[in-house]
């Protein structure tokens, strides 16, 4: 099985966290992806703890599937070798600031001449324009200047440090692969690639959506809790009698009704879907009270048998073992290269015609240069020569 995007064969320069998880999707889907490393500075995602075997759990993750070379772009013959590369790998990606990748000979213009049909695509903080394009960055940072971070958390204790990134997966790699292949469509019609300019900041802008759509047209400005989806009303967590939680989006009437029976609160029902804040305040205290009578496996269990849009807030741990995420194989195996397995988050996708099965984890650094070289009609005596010189590892 070779998968929907086994026609794409993409360079991939990025490292961390935005660039790899959009390669990780693009080569899940069967698209074959050439990691380009620095023999001497090295990734920071695998060194990145926890270690599995002595290998970086979310390296070994975030890079399976995708092979290694490693090439110091500083010297001309690693240029050449890219350049070669160009002629049957027509996708590029890369998060490098503005200007690094130009300044190794490596832009777009450059390239473009190479293969006309070249896509290159660029991840970085704040885009290739504007006053903040060469600053620093991380995806806390995007989510405050895109104000998304003034209307999350608590109003009595500010913005809170999310479980995920968002503003580097939402923003720059769903946005890069939906780009991406947005790119490679256009390409079968016209023939010709583009350059494509993802800033992780824009696309964590977008992601105000009903809150920012609000604000623009009618100038109501969001805030932490003065919203329904954001602690503003009943819709909301609720804690335990033994201290876990469970969430309540019982937005809908029927839902409602499900929820405030269960719970002894039926003349409350009506309160869900009153604009005041005051009543919206009634309804949730009185939800605290009844959820604070019962524990965490009575209030599950009661709500496990009911329509009513109330799920317990699981652990990590919890949520592999859910029926519902075991159903749906959210969990794959992925061969470590020494004919053992290692667990990881499976691609979520579900294609009719199914997705190739996992090939390896991330790869050690350069693992596949002698490889690629070979394929490129470099024999075992020039490939030596390219490794004293230290072009590759």
């Amino acid at each position: 099985m070779f998968g929907p995007l086994a026609s794409l064969k993409i360079l991939d320069f990025s490292t961390l966290l935005p660039g790899p998880f959009a390669s990780l999707m693009l080569a899940d889907m069967g698209a074959h992806v050439l990691r380009i490393e620095s023999p001497t500075r090295m990734d920071l995602l695998r060194v990145l703890p926890p270690h599995d075997q002595g290998v970086s759990a979310s390296h070994a993750y975030l890079n399976r599937n995708k092979r290694s070379l490693a090439l110091d772009l500083k010297q001309p013959e690693a240029l050449e070798v890219i350049r070669q590369l160009l002629h049957d790998h027509d996708i590029l990606l890369e998060q490098f600031r503005p200007g690094v990748m130009e300044r190794l000979g490596l832009g777009y213009e450059a390239l473009k001449a190479i293969n006309p049909r070249l896509i290159y695509v660029s991840i970085t903080g704040y885009g290739q324009t504007g006053p903040y394009k060469d600053r620093a960055g991380h995806d806390i940072n995007y989510l405050a200047l895109a104000g998304l971070a003034s209307h999350t958390g608590r109003a009595d204790s500010g913005p809170l440090p999310l479980g995920m990134q968002v503003a580097d997966i939402a923003g720059g790699s769903l946005h890069g692969v939906i780009g991406l292949l947005a790119a490679v469509i256009a390409r079968q019609q016209t023939g010709h690639g583009q350059y494509l300019d993802v800033s992780m900041t824009d696309c964590a802008f977008t992601l105000n959506a009903m809150s920012g759509a609000g604000f623009l047209a009618c100038g109501e400005e969001p805030a932490r809790e003065n919203q329904v989806l954001n602690g503003g009303s009943f819709y909301d967590y609720y804690r335990s009698r033994d201290g876990r939680w469970l969430s309540v989006g019982s937005l809908e009437p029927a839902f409602m009704k499900q929820l405030c029976t269960a719970l002894g609160l039926e003349d409350m029902a009506k309160l869900a879907l009153s604009p005041q804040p005051e009543h919206q305040k009634k309804l949730k205290d009185a939800l605290r009270i009844e959820f604070e009578k019962h524990d965490f496996a009575e209030l599950s269990a009661l709500f496990a048998e009911l329509d009513a849009c109330v799920e317990p807030v699981l652990s990590l741990g919890e949520a592999v073992r859910h029926p519902q995420l075991q159903a749906r194989q959210v969990v794959t195996q992925v061969p470590r290269g020494d004919g053992t397995t290692q667990a990881q988050i499976a691609c979520a996708l579900k294609f009719s015609e199914g997705l190739p099965e996992p090939r390896h984890i991330g790869a050690q650094l350069g693992a596949h240069t002698d490889e690629v070289l070979r394929e490129l009609g470099f024999s075992a005596e020039r490939i030596l020569d390219l490794r004293r010189a230290k072009v590759v590892l």
